[in-house]
């Protein structure tokens, strides 16, 4: 029988530092948030994209969506940024220099289709979740929509 080893491990003396930076826009709610390809936070706020930098500098971009909010974020496969709305209307790009393009959600977009989240998956697509619609959906960076049915599954 061989015996457990221990490495000992040592995290220094200093204490972690949380650092809490607000949002210009008044009573905003961010929601979701991703590492950037160029080095920047990039986060979901009501109906802004938010990009802050390691030094705490935000820029505010502005999406139209009527009264629908945002909601996740991610880093797509193409060097930009991906997000949804709450209500599942849209789907959106962004590029890092702040250039928005939305692509309508399928399903008509309806609170009975609601987008819970984003992700970049191994082929170069983006992967969503349509809660509602018990639908597992994949948008290419082209904007071709492709969905799988999941019954009973109310994905998130």
């Amino acid at each position: 029988m061989r015996s457990p080893f221990l490495i000992p491990l040592s995290l220094g003396a200093a204490t972690p530092t949380i650092t809490e930076y607000s949002v210009p826009t008044a009573n905003s709610q961010p929601w979701g948030i991703a590492a950037g390809p160029d080095g920047a936070i990039w986060f979901t706020e009501d109906q802004k994209i938010g990009r802050i930098t390691t030094s705490g500098a935000i820029t505010e971009y502005p999406v139209a969506t009527g009264n629908d909010y945002l909601n996740a974020i991610a880093a797509g496969p193409d060097g930009a940024l991906w997000f949804v709305t709450g209500q599942g209307s849209k789907i959106g790009r962004i590029s890092t220099s702040g250039t928005i393009t939305l692509y309508s959600a399928p399903n008509g977009g309806n609170s009975s289709n609601q987008i819970m989240g984003i992700v970049a998956g191994s082929d170069g697509a983006l992967w969503f979740a349509e809660a509602y619609a018990n639908k597992i959906g994949r948008i290419t960076t082209a904007g071709v929509v492709t969905e799988y049915a999941a019954p009973g599954s109310q994905p998130s």
